[in-house]
C-alpha cells in the first residue's frame, strides 16, 4: 500500500510540466507549439532562452530528487518500508507521461538525474561532469544525455549496489529509447547542435 501512495505522489510530482508553466507564465509561449514540441529542458532552452532553460532544468531535476525524499520525510512521522529508488521511478514516468499535459512530456533525462541526486549525490556529481564534458565536446544534448546514462551505468557497476545498478540500467535504456528520433538525426547529420558563449 505504501508503494501505491508514495508512487502516486511521486507520479503527480513528476507530472508537473515546468517547461509549459514557465513558458506560459513567463513568456506567454506554449513550448509544445515550438521547437521540438517537447516538454523538456532542452526545448525550453531553445524556445525560451537560457534563463528559462536553467529554471526548467533545475525544477525537473528536483522532481526526481523530491520523489526519492518523500519516504524519508514520511519516516519522521510513521514507519516507512519502501525503496526510495523505486519511488523515484514514478516521478520519471510522470515527467515522461504527465497527466497534467495530456501524457506528452519530456525525455526523462533531468528527472532521472534528480533520482540519482536523491540517493547518491557523488554519483550525481560524476554524471553532471560527464554530461557537461560530452556536451562541450560533441555539442549534441541528446548524445550527451545518452552517453551520460552509459557512464552512470558503468560507475554504478562498481558501487556494489545491485538495485542502483539495475535501475540505472533501466533508466539509461529508457532515455535511449526516448531519443530514438534524435539518434536518426545524428546519423543523418540533421540534429541541431548547441552553441557555446
Amino acid at each position: 500500500m505504501e508503494y501505491v501512495i508514495f508512487g502516486l505522489i511521486a507520479y503527480l510530482l513528476g507530472s508537473i510540466p515546468f517547461a509549459l508553466i514557465v513558458g506560459k507564465v513567463g513568456y506567454q509561449i506554449d513550448v509544445r507549439e515550438h521547437g521540438s514540441g517537447n516538454l523538456g529542458a532542452t526545448n525550453a532552452f531553445r524556445v525560451l532562452g537560457t534563463k528559462a532553460g536553467i529554471i526548467v532544468t533545475l525544477a525537473d531535476i528536483l522532481k526526481g530528487t523530491l520523489a526519492t525524499l518523500i519516504p524519508l520525510f514520511a519516516s519522521f512521522f510513521f514507519e516507512v518500508d519502501v525503496i526510495r529508488l523505486i519511488i523515484g521511478i514514478f516521478a520519471v514516468v510522470g515527467h515522461t507521461y504527465p497527466i497534467f499535459a495530456r501524457f506528452k512530456g519530456g525525455k526523462a533525462v533531468a528527472t532521472s538525474g534528480g533520482i540519482i541526486l536523491g540517493v547518491n549525490p557523488l554519483l550525481f556529481l560524476a554524471i553532471l561532469v560527464t554530461f557537461i564534458l560530452t556536451l562541450y565536446l560533441f555539442k549534441y544534448v541528446s548524445l550527451a544525455s545518452m552517453l551520460t546514462g552509459v557512464v552512470a551505468t558503468i560507475i554504478s557497476f562498481f558501487l556494489n549496489d545491485l538495485l542502483l545498478f539495475s535501475l540505472i540500467n533501466i533508466l539509461t535504456v529508457f532515455v535511449v529509447y526516448r531519443h530514438r528520433e534524435n539518434i536518426k538525426r545524428i546519423i543523418n547529420k540533421e540534429e541541431p547542435k548547441i552553441t557555446w558563449m
